[in-house]
């Protein structure tokens, strides 16, 4: 491979939450005496990021002003080049670009223009725990459709139950994840044509989280939200980040793609008034590195490493680990298990199960913040050795006959 997606990154004092932040707050607890973290929580990698990045960084910074800047057209058209390269879109200017400091705040600055606080909002689960914090923060009422695993063990829209939702509690907002967090269901074209379909006839707007579009799995596609129909194009607010694929989470910066003219002008107006969606001069030269064609070839090997990571991993679950079942994603790289069969046939709980694995050294994550009600939510960007020390340690350790 032309990029490193093998070493053993030294993460601790290096302002990463996956390791520092064990064993405090809500993180995975400390692991006992004689064993190392394993970070497998918190959904950023631990691999070393593209070169480029770094060094267009570094280069940025050996200039001693950092005083008020606007986008240059070389970020614009980093962003139109990347989404007709890697997903086929197509008409993409500048004028449909907006920045936004995150992903979930482009999600609240959305809904502020489409709902009020107390209205609902239709969210499927399992769900994203950022969304169910977001919201509820912003005063929402959040909705759940539920997805259903299906005869094949793959994770299904429930269309019915969507429309009947949206008819009930009258909603006029829904937040569609695509690849979806945590199932990691990377959604068909017929599967969002007739979604949208269902969010037409509702007279619904959307929000598109698609952080993870660039992160996919055996050779699955990403079909963006806006393309399915000239309705979802007017309807959808999708946001996007490289922090996700890059690892460029701790340096912010995140865009929304809005057509329909209207809606982006109360989105960029909402975001605007704290006046604090303002990007980073950094974040900027950090995105026009990581969506060049060097970025686009590392993208290609890490999708291929995670492939692997996540084959060996559902593999070995279902050989070793009866009780425990996971839908093999599509994409991302996490993995939700579904611990229920296992903690039935062997009389614990889902905190049992937690601590065992926290004891040591595997820093997985509780699902059920993530509306799974006895799930573990378990990130396998990592280095393939670290991953299969991992499962070594549950076999010895945790998911003992």
């Amino acid at each position: 491979m032309e990029y490193d997606f093998t070493s053993h990154l030294e993460r601790h004092g290096m302002d990463a939450i996956a390791v520092d932040g064990v064993g405090h707050g809500t993180a995975p607890g400390a692991p006992k005496d004689g064993f190392d973290v394993i970070p497998m929580w918190v959904a950023d990698m631990n691999f070393p990021t593209l070169p480029d990045i770094p060094a267009a960084i570094t280069r940025r910074a050996q200039h001693p002003a950092f005083g008020y800047f606007s986008p240059t057209d070389a970020y614009y058209d980093a962003i139109c080049s990347w989404q007709k390269q890697r997903n086929g879109v197509q008409g993409l200017t500048r004028e449909h670009i907006g920045y936004e400091n995150g992903v979930l705040g482009g999600v609240v600055s959305a809904l502020s223009v489409m709902a009020a606080p107390g209205d609902a909002v239709l969210v499927h689960s399992p769900t994203y725990i950022g969304f169910t914090h977001s919201l509820e923060s912003a005063g929402y009422h959040i909705v759940h459709s539920p997805l259903h695993l299906d005869e094949n063990g793959v994770w299904r829209m429930d269309f019915a139950d969507m429309e009947q939702k949206l008819r009930q509690n009258h909603i006029h907002a829904a937040i569609l994840c695509s690849p979806h967090n945590p199932c990691g269901r990377v959604w068909s074209r017929e599967e969002l044509e007739q979604a949208m379909e269902i969010y037409r006839r509702c007279d619904c707007y959307v929000i598109s989280d698609e952080i993870w579009s660039d992160i996919l799995l055996d050779g699955h596609k990403h079909i963006p939200t806006q393309s399915v129909s000239e309705d979802a194009r007017q309807r959808t607010v999708a946001l996007y980040a490289p922090s996700k694929t890059f690892n460029l989470a701790g340096l912010i910066g995140s865009y929304h793609i809005i057509y329909n003219s209207r809606l982006r002008d109360r989105v960029k107006a909402a975001g605007g008034r704290s006046h604090y969606n303002s990007m980073n001069v950094l974040s900027m030269h950090a995105l026009i590195a990581a969506y060049s064609d060097a970025g686009s070839r590392w993208v290609d090997e890490l999708c291929a490493v995670l492939s692997g990571n996540v084959r060996y991993a559902c593999d070995h679950i279902a050989a070793r680990y009866p009780g425990v079942r996971v839908a093999h994603p599509e994409g991302t790289y996490m993995l939700f298990l579904d611990c229920s069969g296992w903690c039935a046939a062997h009389g614990c709980t889902l905190d049992d199960l937690l601590r065992a694995g926290w004891d040591v050294g595997v820093a997985w994550q509780d699902g059920r913040p993530f509306h799974g009600p006895c799930a573990i939510r378990m990130n396998l960007a990592l280095p393939l050795d670290r991953v299969q020390e991992a499962f070594r340690r549950l076999d010895t350790y945790v998911f003992r006959a």
